[in-house]
This record gives structure tokens, C-alpha cells and sequence, in this order.
């Protein structure tokens, strides 16, 4: 078992302490508040050790406060609904008294339709194609810049391979769109609810960087302050969260400090998995 499968799956094992309240723990890095996703995919977790025989199909969350990665989170589970198809729970995570965190997990109960349709997977470079060897034979790379050789660190508990690798230096993507194939950086157990939660965690990576790729900038820029400040997910169709998935996102409108991102997931045979949704704080240094 690789270093980094033990760190997600410690990420995401909650500790029980009472029927509806759970605790997680932080990772130890260098990061000076918790990563978004963690608390997010904490909070699924949790929810849904309180649900039998439904997956979750929704989330809408909202982040309150900064979290503190050096004590640990508690996760407070409202049982809201149990209906015939469908389960609800509320989730507030909590720290030093004060909630950090809230979301809404819906649950279905699994049933045929007569509808099927999605949107198309955009025609993009397979993730063989982006690996840290194939980047270095490109002339702009081969004095590959830290924060660009981060992603292809092998201790990642997510793994990512951006597409638009151009903007990094200064390329503006006019119409917003850039992709980055994701996966767990190991085989993860076979529990769908286990990758579901574990997608929800690596969903917040990069997605506010749609809303920078218009200007030719990234989130590595030391003069912006990003944090996200809502999210939203729906899961459509089943995946493995240990395969590469293709996240195509983009950002339709930025104001008032403020930016929307969208973000559909698709499998690399072409089939949305899932639809992502979150609005953050895009404020300049002064």
C-alpha cells in the first residue's frame, strides 16, 4: 500500500464518536488553512455512514470559516429525511465552537428512467500524453517551473495532468475552458460511496483556476487571495475515482470579487460521471 492511498484513506476515515458525530483529522502539510475538498469529502463520509442501500446523487455546501489543520474537525449529522426514494442529510463541521462548514447530501435510492442523455466529452490529449516525461520534451519545459512540477509529485493523494499547460506562462485561454485529467493516486477499495467521496475531495482542486485562465494568470499568481466560498456537486453515472477522469471546466462570469466555475467530469470512454458547480472570492493583493 503506497504512502499516498494511506493518507486519503486516513483522510476520509472519520472516527465515530456518537450515532449522528464523527471527528476527522488534517494531513500534516505546509498549507496555513484545511484544503476545501478535505472538508468536503470528510462531510460525505459522514453522512453517508448515516444512510444504508442509497448512494449520494447532490451535494450543496458552504464554506464559513477558514479551517484549522492543526486540531481536528467535528461533524455534526442532521437527519433530515428518510423517504421511499430519497434520504436527506445536513452536516455542520465544527471548529473551536464556531461552524466552518455546512452542506446538504441528498441520497436516491436507485430506479430506472426513461431518460438518458449528457453532454459531450471535449477532444482533448489523453493523460499519457501529459505525464512529467512527455511535458519535458516540449522547448518551454525544459526548465519546468516549481509550481508546475508539484503536480506530477508522486506523493500527491490526488493525482493531476493539466492540459492547457501554456497558460502557466502567460497564454490566455479566451473563452475560459481548460481541462486537467484527475485520479486517486492509488487503488482505492471497491465501495462506490469510498469514490464518491473521494471525487467530491479532489473536485475542489483547480477548479477556481477557470476563472484566471481568461487573463493569462493561475492561482499560483502571489497576488491573488482565491477561496472558495460554495459548492455544489451531482453525481449521474458510476466511476472508479482511481481511474483518470477528465475534468472540463470553465467560468461563465466574474464580478465583485467574486467568480462562478463549472466543471463536468467525464470518464476517458466519454461518459459524465458528474457536474460540479462553485462560486469563490477573487480578490487582488492591495
Amino acid at each position: 500500500m503506497s504512502k499516498s492511498l494511506i493518507d486519503l484513506i486516513a483522510i476520509l476515515d472519520i472516527e465515530q464518536l456518537e450515532v449522528n458525530l464523527f471527528r476527522g483529522n488534517s494531513p500534516k502539510t505546509s498549507w496555513q488553512r484545511v484544503f476545501g475538498g478535505q472538508v468536503i469529502g470528510q462531510a460525505m463520509v459522514a453522512a453517508c455512514r448515516t444512510v444504508e442501500g442509497r448512494l449520494p446523487h447532490s451535494l450543496h455546501c458552504y464554506f464559513i470559516l477558514p479551517g484549522d489543520p492543526q486540531v481536528p474537525i467535528i461533524y455534526q449529522v442532521e437527519r433530515l429525511r428518510d423517504g421511499k426514494s430519497y434520504s436527506t442529510r445536513r452536516v455542520t463541521a465544527i471548529q473551536h465552537g464556531n461552524a466552518i462548514f455546512s452542506i446538504m447530501v441528498s441520497f436516491h435510492a436507485e430506479e430506472e428512467t426513461a431518460f438518458d442523455h449528457q453532454e459531450k466529452m471535449p477532444d482533448v490529449p489523453p493523460p499519457d500524453k501529459l505525464t512529467a516525461e512527455e511535458v519535458a520534451k516540449q522547448p518551454m519545459f525544459r526548465e519546468m517551473p516549481e509550481f508546475i512540477r508539484r503536480y506530477y509529485e508522486s506523493d500527491r493523494p490526488i493525482e493531476l495532468r493539466p492540459v492547457e499547460l501554456g497558460r502557466y506562462f502567460g497564454q490566455k485561454i479566451e473563452d475560459g475552458r481548460i481541462h486537467v485529467w484527475i485520479k486517486t493516486a492509488a487503488t482505492l477499495p471497491d465501495d462506490p460511496a469510498l469514490h464518491m467521496c473521494a471525487l467530491a475531495y479532489a473536485s475542489d482542486f483547480s477548479l477556481l483556476d477557470a476563472v484566471m485562465a481568461r487573463y493569462g494568470r493561475t492561482l499560483f499568481d502571489k497576488r491573488m487571495m482565491p477561496a472558495s466560498l460554495d459548492h455544489a456537486m451531482w453525481f449521474h453515472r458510476p466511476f472508479r475515482a482511481d481511474g483518470w477522469l477528465l475534468y472540463a471546466q470553465d467560468s461563465p462570469s466574474a464580478q465583485g470579487g467574486r467568480g462562478l466555475t463549472r466543471g463536468l467530469i467525464f470518464k476517458p470512454d466519454g461518459t459524465l460521471v458528474a457536474s460540479v458547480a462553485q462560486e469563490g472570492s477573487v480578490r487582488q493583493r492591495k
